[in-house]
């Protein structure tokens, strides 16, 4: 096994310190009677935000109504982009970091329609271009197995703290750039997943965000750690943004984070989650029987939780199930 080329700086040191205590907070933040609510407006936050990297051109508003199952005119690969991260992104609880098969899996699901080889490293050579300069050129496809195979490996075995693996691992995979397209939202996604094996509140922390307000340091961060071959500038780069969007994140208010979301989640909303939570095949009668509610009750406030795409049905009344969104 390799280890992959970076060091580990004061500042680097000093944002981890800080880092833990930003989670604790914001952990508490995710407690609050709106929290249901926030987690939704910080999907679709990172959503929008790892898209808008990659150039999709759907505002804010646009992804937010795909969310809720609404219609919208739009390019249909930039609506087949939104719809595919929404898919990967519900995928977050299932999948293993640490699996390469996984990796796999959530590409398949993230560029589906998108390209033929969807779900598989590429087979032919990449760059990554500026205009019409290449400012980097990706190693040969023959190398892409074995090289993420050991990135997979190091990621497993390193006894380095979660912050600064998940940063390494981010960039060594877009250097390695193992797809043929879906890199830059893959390697987002991945460093999420890695940081929620941390705490579990990165899955609600739109950090993708954060680097699309910052584009221009985040590609400057990875070129300067290319020049160096050292990944240490785009370690420092991205705990300064972790950092900064756990302490901009955790005393927001609701009002703040995008008001489509809806009103704020009512107990009843919350009994009725929670309810599915435990079975999802529950029908709308048995679900007022056990609130204590009317049947016309409970068709009213789920058809409003459904409007505000906080639940949805998959399948038929009868033979189908809930999905919290």
């Amino acid at each position: 096994m390799e280890t992959p080329p970076f060091t580990i700086s004061a500042k680097a040191i000093n944002l981890i310190a800080e880092i833990s205590a930003q989670i604790e907070r914001y952990a508490i933040r995710l407690e609050q009677q709106d929290a249901l609510r926030l987690r939704k407006a910080n999907r679709i936050k990172t959503v929008y935000g790892s898209l808008a990297i990659e150039g999709n051109r759907l505002l804010e508003s646009q992804v937010t109504d795909i969310i809720n199952g609404k219609n919208v005119v739009a390019p249909p690969r930039d609506i087949q982009e939104v719809k595919n991260a929404i898919a990967t992104y519900n995928l977050y609880p299932t999948l293993n970091p640490f699996s390469e098969k996984d990796l796999l899996k959530a590409h398949g699901v993230m560029m589906h329609a998108l390209q033929d080889d969807a779900g598989r490293y590429r087979g032919s050579g990449v760059g990554v271009f500026a205009g019409s300069k290449c400012v980097h050129l990706a190693p040969p496809p023959t190398m892409v197995p074995p090289l993420m195979g050991n990135l997979f490996e190091w990621l497993r075995k390193s006894d380095h703290h979660l912050l600064i693996r998940s940063s390494v691992f981010h960039y060594e995979f877009e250097y390695i750039h193992p797809f043929s397209d879906g890199n830059g939202r893959m390697g987002r996604l991945w460093q999420s997943l890695i940081l929620g094996r941390l705490n579990p509140i990165f899955e609600h922390l739109p950090v993708e965000n954060m680097v699309y307000s910052h584009q221009q340091e985040y590609y400057d961060a990875i070129e300067k750690s290319r020049a160096i071959n050292d990944s240490t500038i785009f370690i420092d780069f991205m705990l300064q943004n972790i950092y900064d969007t756990l302490k901009a994140r955790q005393g927001e208010e609701l009002s703040d984070v995008g008001n489509n979301v809806g009103e704020n989640v009512g107990k009843t909303e919350q009994k009725i989650m929670a309810l599915i939570s435990k079975n999802q095949k529950l029908t709308i009668k048995e679900i007022a029987d056990k609130l204590g509610i009317s049947r016309r009750q409970g068709e009213r406030i789920i058809a409003d939780m459904r409007d505000e795409g906080l639940i949805r049905r998959i399948g038929s009344a009868r033979g189908g199930y809930w999905e919290i969104c």
